[in-house]
């Protein structure tokens, strides 16, 4: 595959890469209600010990300029992860596999069996102080927001926070630009024990939007998350990477501005 032909495939490629990132960085944490009418079973419970494993739904939005969503695995004992990142048909590819593993990130497609992967060096942060976030976070000391409000549904109790002039930042890499100052809305839900079953953060900024939302599946299923065959990886050219992060779909990204510096990318 030549440098036109990844290219063509590469930008949404890297838009999962965040996505990813702000998940094993713990930026934001699952997502929705999942007991509307107070009837259904909590199938998330701890019972107090940390998750070896977490497997969630994530979804990134910019409005109608842009979407994906992402069924991402996370191993806490290893601190590896994978995901299966699925795209709007503007794009070549409709789905992408990705695995972190020791420090790099290869992706291919999600189809294949045998790559080819391509990889690129990522800086890998340990999971294993999220994990004791998931299973149950301090929200009283999550401080710098204006309001807050507590809502339960059933087993659910969902905790909404709400700032202004937030400093945020459109695009993401070395090239990335603060912009003026935005709003930040942040919800957290938790199960019936306490622990993180989702969680969606909405910034907007001078008629801009991205929605990032997070939604636990499961906890605590078997893994197996290991790094593709030698044989089968071609490494990833940095400068080909930073010229992507600098294309239209990554600079309709909007994130808080002191987010930014987690889960970087190896660009040097």
């Amino acid at each position: 595959m030549g440098i036109v032909a990844l290219s063509n495939r590469l930008p949404a490629l890297v838009l999962a890469i965040v996505a990813v990132a702000l998940t094993l960085t713990g930026v934001v944490l699952a997502a929705t209600d999942a007991n509307p009418g107070g009837q259904a079973k909590d199938t998330l419970t701890l019972n107090g010990y940390p998750p070896r494993t977490a497997t969630l739904l994530v979804d990134v939005s910019t409005g109608q300029n842009y979407s994906l969503s992402a069924t991402v695995a996370l191993d806490f004992t290893t601190d590896n992860a994978q995901a299966t990142v699925n795209f709007p048909l503007i794009f070549s590819v409709s789905s992408v596999g990705l695995r972190l593993v020791d420090g790099h990130l290869y992706a291919g497609p999600a189809a294949a069996t045998s790559g080819p992967y391509f990889s690129v060096p990522l800086k890998q942060p340990g999971l294993f102080g999220l994990s004791l976030e998931m299973t149950k976070p301090d929200i009283a000391l999550i401080s710098g927001f204006t309001h807050r409000s507590v809502t339960h549904h059933g087993y659910v109790t969902s905790y909404d926070f709400q700032r202004s002039n937030v400093a945020v930042t459109h695009g993401l890499g070395p090239a990335s630009q603060a912009s003026n100052l935005g709003s930040l809305d942040w919800r957290i839900d938790v199960g019936s024990q306490g622990q993180v079953i989702g969680s969606t953060m909405r910034i907007s900024s001078a008629g801009s939007t991205t929605t990032i939302s997070v939604t636990v599946l499961s906890y605590n299923k078997h893994l197996s998350i290991s790094a593709p065959p030698l044989s089968q990886v071609k490494p990833m050219s940095s400068s080909v990477l930073r010229q992507l992060l600098n294309l239209a779909p990554l600079r309709t990204l909007l994130l808080p501005q002191n987010f930014t510096s987690l889960g970087q990318l190896h660009l040097n």
